[in-house]
């Protein structure tokens, strides 16, 4: 079951850290875990789940997905088209090599909170933090 791939102290630290990458930035960052991805290409399946839990909804479309499928052993890492206008085309990047490199260790929790404070560090730059900023998207991990 994908809701018990973390533990709930795990859960709690990478939805800190969602919240942390928030305070920077006026984007809204969230994590999908599934057993697997029903989609041969990882990307296109983040991008449907990106639309089916309404990410693409931000006043700024300024939303950014991890997603993971655990039994695939496939992550990706999306932004929307806010984002994808003003940053360079390797944005992603320097994120999916923390993750690939603390994933192949197995260490999932670490990996996303530290790949969740770098994308609201690079987020902060184009997207700084307005203060009348509304939280627009909840905070939890979704799980498919």
């Amino acid at each position: 079951m994908p809701q018990n791939f973390f533990n709930e102290v795990q859960k709690e630290q990478i939805v800190k850290a969602i919240q942390a990458a928030e305070l920077n930035s006026s984007g809204e960052v969230r994590l999908h875990i599934e057993k697997n991805c029903p989609n041969p290409n990882v990307l296109d399946r983040a991008a449907e789940v990106f639309h089916a839990i309404g990410m693409d909804k931000t006043a700024q479309r300024n939303g950014v997905l991890f997603y993971l499928s655990i039994e695939d052993r496939k992550f990706a890492v999306i932004g929307d088209k806010g984002i994808d206008e003003v940053v360079p085309d390797d944005f992603w990047e320097s994120t999916k090599e923390l993750l690939r490199s603390h994933f192949s260790q197995g260490l999932f929790t670490e990996g996303f909170t530290k790949a969740i404070h770098l994308a609201g560090e690079q987020l902060k730059h184009y997207f700084p933090y307005q203060k009348d900023d509304t939280n627009e998207l909840p905070d939890e991990i979704s799980f498919g």
